[in-house]
């Protein structure tokens, strides 16, 4: 984490009439209007006249939201401000996430001779990265040495972590590193005034705030101050003294599992417990001592090490109780209210779309119920009939929400669910798989381990996961007994993550067969 200062600020271009043009590249969640109305409170409080106009990006994380604003000083001639930013017309341009900096730099906002660039190092996955069945994320090292030679100025450092862990959003360490930056004509305390003048989370966002503009003026690293609010782990039983009982007896089994293995099995520990509770804690551990039974101290515990993380991933399914879970918590309706900038005197109204299949219905229902269900396509169609097109969900109505939140609460019922018990019987079908290999192919078993990285998401994109797995794994009993076998299980699931549609994996399997 660096804060790069080559040259001192520069000051308003005369020839502009002393306007001064920042734009800010946000994305849903970041603060992005929270931290467009902070700038254009503080230059209007600061004897300047300010226009502040914002342009929505398209959903999904295709696009971020550009916040402009252009500020002046007060004179007898109004200025003529701009709606928008324009190539080669930007002074300050803040990014909220590393690619968003790359972003502006292609579209031509962040120029050598005038732009100071302030960005945040951390990643925020687009789309775009997300549904490339393999590793699609982008390469943050080429955007990085794109603004060493597009920008002016560069502040570059994860303002995400200095927020978190002062209990605030990047919106206000954001703002400290434009304090921090010199790059306005404006006192530190101004900026600090804005942030009061707000009136909502005035100390977690002050903390982030002095935090990253002592960064931006110090060039220190960016590190968690002394008192500073701890965020729980997730996972992390609070409150209760069973229950932190119940998780001190988790984390001492994790204690005496090998060195190479504790780091991702502790990781695996607190995600299941965060999806269900202690005990399904517990099932996760007694799977891994299951691996480690079967695996080597020569070859560094590899096949539990990706057993550690390939299970966590295969109880933590998405289902309906988790989407409900996340849709009505209160961290989430105050995370948009921030975002869009809501006051006391306003009520948000929040519209949430569903679009369930009917193999999710069914998956909610008892597992002998819900088979039979599912085994009926009479019964499959009247379901798909009534849920297929989706539905449009107010959660800031009490009924819709009451709803949400008792689905959400559902914890309790899911492992007798019908998908609890298909999720399960393909796990432990996997990983049994996998160990019946680890005697006679170690290698073999630990690539198989790793296949479950094929299965992601819900819905449809679980589904076809799922079909691309299975077709791999199939491929064990065309392998077992050759050299290369482990490699050959590698190269099937690269395959498979290759394209969207199968075909590299077609041609993959082709080949394996081949050798008959």
């Amino acid at each position: 984490m660096t804060v790069q200062h080559p040259i001192p600020p520069r000051q308003s271009d005369d020839r502009l009439g002393g306007i001064i043009k920042l734009a800010v590249m946000a994305v849903g969640g970041q603060g992005g209007g929270v931290l467009g109305g902070w700038i254009e409170t503080l230059a209007r409080a600061n004897g300047h006249v300010a226009q502040a106009t914002s342009v929505a990006g398209v959903a999904q994380r295709t696009g971020a939201t550009i916040y402009y604003i252009e500020m002046a000083p007060k004179s007898e001639r109004m200025p003529v401000f701009s709606l928008m930013p324009a190539a080669g017309d930007v002074d300050v341009l803040i990014a909220a996430e590393m690619m968003e900096a790359g972003r502006a730099i292609l579209r031509g906002f962040v120029t050598p001779d005038r732009t100071t660039l302030i960005a945040s190092t951390h990643r925020a996955l687009a789309v775009s990265e997300k549904m490339v069945p393999g590793d699609g994320i982008a390469d943050a090292g080429e955007v990085r040495a794109a603004i060493g030679v597009a920008a002016r100025r560069a502040i570059l450092f994860d303002m995400d972590r200095v927020a978190i862990d002062r209990g605030s959003v990047i919106s206000a360490s954001l703002f400290g590193a434009l304090a921090g930056s010199g790059a306005l004509p404006f006192p530190r305390a101004a900026f600090e005034a804005a942030i009061r003048a707000g009136g909502k989370g005035i100390d977690a966002s002050l903390a982030a705030f002095n935090a990253a503009a002592d960064l931006a003026e110090a060039g220190g690293a960016a590190v968690a101050a002394p008192g500073a609010k701890q965020i729980a782990r997730p996972g992390q039983p609070t409150g209760s003294p069973r229950l932190l009982v119940e998780w001190q007896a988790l984390e001492t089994r994790v204690a005496a599992l090998p060195e190479a293995v504790r780091d991702m099995a502790g990781a695996g520990l607190r995600k299941v417990v965060a999806f269900q509770d202690a005990a399904y804690g517990t099932a996760y551990l007694d799977r891994l001592d299951r691996v480690l039974a079967q695996d080597r101290s020569d070859a560094d515990w590899a096949l539990s090490r990706a057993a550690a993380k390939y299970i966590a991933n295969a109880m933590a399914y998405d289902d309906l109780i988790r989407v409900a879970d996340l849709k009505t918590r209160s961290t989430r309706f105050a995370r948009i209210g921030q975002e869009m900038g809501l006051r006391q005197d306003r009520l948000l109204a929040l519209t949430e779309f569903f679009h369930p299949r009917a193999e999710e219905i069914t998956g909610m229902m008892p597992a002998r119920m819900g088979a039979r269900w599912q085994a009926s396509p009479a019964r499959m169609a009247w379901l798909d009939r009534w849920f297929g097109h989706g539905r449009r969900l107010r959660t800031d109505r009490p009924a819709t929400f009451l709803t949400l939140w008792l689905l959400g609460g559902l914890r309790g019922w899911r492992l007798k669910t019908l998908r609890h018990a298909q999720e399960m019987e393909h796990l432990d079908r996997w990983l049994s798989a996998a160990l019946a290999e680890a005697p006679s192919d170690h290698a073999l078993a630990v690539e198989i381990i790793r296949c479950r990285r094929l299965i992601k998401g819900y819905s449809d994109t679980h589904a076809r996961g799922t079909s691309k797995f299975d077709r791999v794994t199939g491929a064990v009993a065309l392998l077992r007994g050759r050299a290369d076998a482990a490699d050959w299980m590698r190269r099937l699931r690269e395959a498979a993550l290759a394209d969207e549609e199968g075909k590299a994996l077609d041609g993959a399997l082709a080949t394996v067969r081949s050798f008959l």
